[in-house]
């Protein structure tokens, strides 16, 4: 071991790094890769303490740690998260936690202040732009729908999106933690390794589970109109249609390389993802 390495793995195993949502979708993953990689994690949610919406709950989080996972309770472009996060991150910079990670998404319009917002807080920062999630097919609200009725209703049309798996973006976010210098002040673009529309995506799912399961494409207006139906808040609604107008207009329809620049690899495949899950029983009816 070489004199550097060692530099490396003593720092990696003094590290403490603050992961919010840490219960989440994201978070519960960069918790566990954090945690394999020798950090010592602290996890931000509700059961905590930790709460985005206030700010008092902050300082108790943060202090004495080396560096953090910043994810936004909702989306990353919703309203209020500019703000929110802006305030969090210069909280955190005043308290010597300068090593922020910002998950952002790729092609978000509505994502651009609050990644503006990170950059102006004096943290050394480092901003990971993520596709659509291959795992939102398998937890949250559309595989509940999918598993029950056997038809994912969404408002992506025929657009083809290259699926991420979300433990390719915890691996990514732990190297952008304890990079040092090379990652800092960067936005890493992440995607997965192939183009598929929705309707192929569940296709591959149906054909992993022997279950006769079908895509509806429907539009953002009628989308809406059913969150409303399910009780989501207006201004959710709002801020969610409008997002998808934009998000699933096909513009995200290519592949990137930041897994394979960040981790020398490419990134996991959607049909190693689905045969996984299906092995699980996630859509089992």
């Amino acid at each position: 071991m070489t004199h550097t390495t060692q530099n490396t793995a003593r720092d990696t195993r003094d590290m403490t790094v603050v992961v919010t949502g840490a219960s989440g979708r994201t978070g519960s993953r960069v918790a566990r890769a954090a945690a394999a990689a020798g950090l010592t994690v602290r996890a931000a949610s509700r059961a905590t303490g930790f709460d985005w919406w206030d700010a008092s709950t902050w300082v108790g989080t943060l202090r004495g740690a080396d560096a953090a996972y910043l994810v936004h309770p909702s989306d990353v472009g919703a309203p209020g998260a500019a703000e929110v996060v802006g305030a969090l991150a210069r909280e955190a910079v005043g308290l010597e936690v300068r090593r922020l990670v910002l998950l952002s998404a790729r092609g978000e319009d509505q994502a651009l202040p609050t990644e503006e917002a990170l950059r102006a807080s004096g943290a050394d920062w480092t901003v990971v732009r993520a596709a659509w999630f291959a795992q939102n097919f398998s937890e949250g609200p559309l595989v509940a729908e999918l598993r029950r009725s056997g038809e994912l209703v969404f408002p992506a049309g025929e657009v083809r999106e290259p699926f991420l798996d979300v433990r390719d973006i915890a691996d990514v976010v732990v190297a952008a933690l304890t990079g040092g210098e090379r990652y800092t002040g960067r936005t890493l673009t992440l995607s997965g390794p192939r183009l598929l529309s929705f309707g192929e995506a569940v296709a591959e799912i149906a054909g992993a589970t022997g279950r006769p399961l079908a895509y509806r494409a429907v539009s953002t207006r009628d989308y809406g109109q059913a969150l409303a139906g399910f009780g989501v808040p207006t201004e959710e609604v709002a801020a969610l249609t409008e997002i998808f107008d934009t998000l699933l207009d096909g513009r995200n329809a290519h592949l990137s390389d930041g897994v394979r620049e960040v981790l020398g690899r490419a990134p996991r495949d959607f049909g190693d993802f689905v045969r996984e899950e299906a092995a699980a029983g996630t859509w089992r009816g």
